[in-house]
Parts: structure tokens; sequence; C-alpha cells
């Protein structure tokens, strides 16, 4: 009898824990890999999934998660994956993972994207241009609450001490109504339009007990907050911010990310993903401060239509008089509009 040959074939909805089992067992499987993602992103945006798998004799062997975005405003991609910062091809052997990547490069030739766009933690193909932006800070949580506090670094730990002295605490909540009104001031006072409340509602839906909600208060009122991802023992906080007001009390950033640290600590998880942050930019120097070192992330690009990388982030001059402008908007005019441009921006 012959061997089958591997097919490259569409994610169906009666293979999703097939898909997701297999993530889970791949060493390189993230959150941002899982099937839930199509889900999100179609109903909260409308983008498009493209979710392509290699199967021999009904076994998976690789799969890609890809989403079509087609904006006006910045551009038609194909991306592994928007709003996710891990994505990529994830294979048993070589061969798979080259099927996988000539499927993609032929829909994004179909489809006339700008580019090809897979969110790599390593460099994968060595013709591809190579975005050198991000970077992530990941690393391990003691066992031990009193240990994770004295291995933060002096000046920080300071911090920590004075969001306790301040009178912050901490409180999970399954109402993201909180933490959007909170997140929705933090993003606007960074110039940076905000995506529907919709999507912290869906993530919650789709992810479940994966996708929580730490609020920060202080006299009973929310200053700061943020949603995490909860994935093989490690904990993601992904979406976060804190109020106007919350730049008056000493410490608040830096308790809320305790607070996570010593909850996660205290539930058993073992690792602590601090997240992308772009070189050069506050957030990288917050996280290095805290003792977590960067570690490079692989943005790759296949150009198909381009004839360079996308750059639609904050940084690019480009967009600075845009950036400065939302920054002066009302809270609900920011609100009102922002997510018809957010939705593009992932």
């Amino acid at each position: 009898m012959s061997q089958s040959e591997p097919q490259v074939v569409a994610l169906e909805s009666g293979n999703l824990e097939a898909w997701d089992e297999y993530v889970r067992a791949h060493s390189a499987g993230s959150f941002f890999h899982l099937s839930g993602w199509k889900q999100v992103l179609e109903e909260a945006f409308g983008h498009k999934a493209h979710f392509i798998c290699v199967v021999n004799d009904g076994v998976i062997e690789g799969l890609l998660p890809l989403f079509h975005m087609n904006s006006l405003l910045f551009g038609s991609s194909l991306s592994s994956s928007p709003f996710c910062v891990y994505g990529g091809i994830l294979a048993s052997s070589e061969s798979a993972e080259n099927l996988l990547r000539e499927a993609a490069c032929e829909l994004a030739g179909e489809l006339k994207v700008d580019a090809l766009e897979f969110r790599n933690t390593e460099p994968k193909a060595a013709d591809w241009k190579t975005k050198d932006l991000y970077y992530t800070f990941r690393k391990a949580i003691a066992p031990d609450v009193d240990a994770n506090m004295k291995a933060i670094p002096n000046k920080q730990r300071a911090m920590v001490r004075k969001g306790i002295k301040a009178g912050l605490h901490s409180e999970e909540t399954g109402d993201s109504s909180r933490l959007y009104r909170v997140y929705s001031e933090s993003v606007r006072n960074l110039g940076t339009p905000v995506f529907t409340s919709r999507y912290f509602q869906i993530l919650q839906k789709v992810f479940g007990d994966a996708c929580r909600i730490l609020m920060i208060t202080q006299e009973d009122k929310d200053v700061a907050g943020v949603l995490s991802f909860y994935f093989k023992g490690e904990v993601l906080p992904y979406y976060g911010g804190s109020i106007a007001a919350a730049r008056f009390i000493k410490g608040c950033n830096d308790f809320m990310y305790w607070e996570l640290m010593r909850r996660s600590c205290q539930e058993g998880l073992t690792s602590f993903d601090f997240g992308r942050s772009k070189k050069g930019t506050g957030p990288f120097s917050f996280k290095k401060n805290w003792g977590f070192e960067p570690t490079p992330l692989y943005y790759q690009y296949f150009l198909v239509e381009a004839e360079q990388m996308p750059d639609v982030n904050p940084l690019n001059p480009k967009y600075k008089l845009m950036v400065d402008t939302w920054k002066k908007l009302p809270l609900p005019v920011a609100n009102l509009i922002g997510p018809f441009l957010a939705k593009s921006l992932g």
C-alpha cells in the first residue's frame, strides 16, 4: 500500500480540538496559535481568517493561522497574526514547514496584499525581510512569593512598596467595562486609537478562564488594570493601562504587575511573559528595570505588492501629527471614532 502524501488543507470546525492539541504539544506553540483567535478576530474586527494545516493520514503535522486585513488607510496584509505578539508556522518537520510557507505565499499573491507577515520568535526564512524593532521579556516565577519580591531590582522594588503604602489594592473581576474605561483613557493619552469594547468581551467569551482581568483600586476607585492570558503555566499581561491621575500615585504600575506576579506565584504558575515592547521606548526600559532581559522577535515579511516592509506604528514620523492630535481628543470622541481605525492597527 502506498503511503499518502501530506496535504495542505483549511481548518474545519470539526478539527478545532486537534488543532489546539497540536499547539499545546508543540514546543513553540503559543497562546496566539490557538484556534479561538479565528472567532475572536473575525467577530470583533471582521478580519477574514485563513487557518491552514498540513495533514497526513488524518494527523496534523503543521499549522499556520493567517488573517487578511484590508484598510484604505493602512494597506492590505496577510498576517500571522494581527493583534498577537507571536505567530508564524508550527511544524513537525522541515517539509511540512515548507508546504505551509509556500501555501501562504501563494495565498498572499492571490489576495494581492502588500506583504505577508510572520511574527516569529526566531528567524525562519533567510530570504525574507526582517524587522528589527520588537523584543519580548520572559522570566521564571519562583515558587516563593518573597523570592520573587527580592528578585526585583532595588529601585523597582521600592516603587512596589510605595504603591502598597499608597493604599492600592488588587481584585479580579469579570467586568471588562471597568478595564475598558481605564484602558481607553490610557491609550488616548498615548495618542493611539482604542478598539471596540466588544473585543474584551469576545476574548472573555472565547478563552474563558485563560483570559482574566485584574483591577487596581485606590479608595474603591479604579486607577489601573490589566487583561492577562494564561497558557502552559505562564501568565502574559497583555492589555494594561492606567488613568491619567495614576501618574500622581507613586508605584501604581509597579504595584499592578507585582500583584499579578504574586497571585500567579500563589497559583503555581512558573513563567511571567512581560510581553512585547519596541526597543528604545519607555515600556522597554521599564521591563529591563524589573530585571527582565530582552529577547528579539523576528517579524519577517514576504513582499507581494509593496516594495518595503510595512511600518504602521506610532514611532513612524509619518504618523506624528495623528498621534499628537489624538492625545488632545476628548475621551468620548476618541472612544467613538477610535474603533474604526484600531481594527486595522493590529
